[in-house]
């Protein structure tokens, strides 16, 4: 059923059509008005869960570890410094290998206090061991979360994952959203019969002591689980669009390259502007292109190497930055061609504490590009501060 409404409010009855037994989060901004959603759901019977209130994000990361292990279905959802509070127990769920699925409404750090947009939230995060997905509008949003469950509870997988939608661009966003059917998520997202929990007729233990004997090889069997994702997540992306008509998700998306000669490689609600700058470009007879990546872990470094195989110069513009050194995208893609054929191969950083990324910026990178190769070039700083 299509619906013109908020993308908090998507996902929302995205996560309500999947079931979980337990929700548990803390209101943040841009991030509440999810959880609210899925209380009302819950206070109005619609949808039969506990939602178990907490004083901190921290002891909701933890009860969804708790409910987990315990057999259930579960979600959260964060932002910014209430991510960031989680930290530990994100940590533990991934080294646990509990198919936890929470939405992240991306926001920036402190300090400053900033409630606007960038990545840098899920960003720091992204050596926890959790898949990350990152959404470029409403309805694909919507998607990544039934994906995103199916992937978790997946038997080759049991990995946590993080669907990443932007602050307020997204989440607060008014957009037609397709809001699929109760029967064709139920054929999509079998009921959770996890293999592995705790039980009293069974006694087992979760997250152990392990000393440098054993470390090394379960954080090896978690790498592996992780890049193992790349194999199952075109597989469930093929099986969505059998059973719901539409492409949505995946690892990469090219948009115009087939003869590009410079590219904007980037992810998230921005890539919208950056394909409508495309367009007009290629109206004037610029060969411009975007590669968008929609899966950033694990690193889906063969599809991108094979999407910009011949594509001479390539920039990547990120909305986050590892202060000291680069963006974090542009220096994975970096190391990814290193004794490839050589290329052009520049880093912006835009966007931090939700600055406009207009048309204009895109326009500004294209032409950057031409000149001397970059690595952290931050676009559109004043002049004077």
């Amino acid at each position: 059923m299509k619906d013109f409404i908020e993308g908090s409010e998507a996902v929302a009855r995205a996560v309500c059509l999947c079931k979980p037994g337990v929700i548990s989060a803390y209101p943040i901004t841009p991030q509440t008005h999810i959880v609210e959603g899925l209380a009302q759901m819950v206070a109005d019977g619609r949808l039969k869960s506990q939602f178990v209130n907490v004083e901190s994000e921290h002891s909701a990361a933890s009860v969804v570890l708790g409910a987990v292990a315990a057999g259930e279905r579960v979600f959260t959802a964060s932002s910014s410094q209430g991510l960031i509070l989680m930290s530990e127990v994100i940590f533990n769920i991934a080294g646990m290998r509990m198919p936890v699925v929470l939405a992240c409404v991306n926001r920036s750090l402190s300090a400053p206090i900033n409630i606007w947009n960038d990545l840098q939230d899920s960003i720091t995060l992204r050596d926890s061991g959790w898949v990350q997905l990152y959404a470029e509008n409403n309805q694909e949003a919507t998607d990544l979360i039934f994906q995103a469950y199916r992937l978790a509870e997946d038997s080759r997988a049991l990995i946590p994952v993080m669907v990443c939608l932007d602050g307020y661009v997204l989440s607060h966003g008014f957009e037609v959203v397709d809001i699929p059917e109760e029967d064709k998520v139920a054929q999509f997202l079998p009921p959770f019969n996890p293999a592995e929990k705790l039980d009293t007729a069974h006694p087992k233990s979760f997250g152990l002591l392990a000393g440098p004997d054993y470390y090394l090889e379960i954080r090896h069997d978690l790498h592996q689980a992780v890049k193992g994702a790349l194999t199952l997540i075109p597989e469930i992306t093929a099986d969505f669009k059998r059973i719901f008509g539409r492409d949505s998700g995946g690892l990469v998306e090219s948009y115009r390259l087939e003869d590009a000669e410079m590219a904007i490689v980037s992810a998230g609600s921005v890539c919208g502007t950056i394909k409508d700058t495309v367009d007009a470009l290629r109206a004037e007879g610029k060969k411009v292109g975007l590669l968008r990546i929609i899966t950033y872990r694990p690193f889906p470094e063969e599809a991108i190497l094979q999407a910009l195989a011949k594509v001479p110069m390539v920039a990547i513009l990120d909305k986050a930055v590892s202060l000291g050194a680069t963006g974090p995208i542009y220096a994975d893609l970096k190391a990814a061609f290193q004794g490839k054929p050589a290329k052009k191969i520049s880093g912006y950083i835009a966007g931090l504490g939700g600055r406009d990324i207009t048309p204009g910026t895109i326009r500004e990178i294209f032409k950057q590009l031409a000149g001397p190769e970059v690595s952290n070039q931050f676009v559109g700083l004043k002049s004077s501060f």
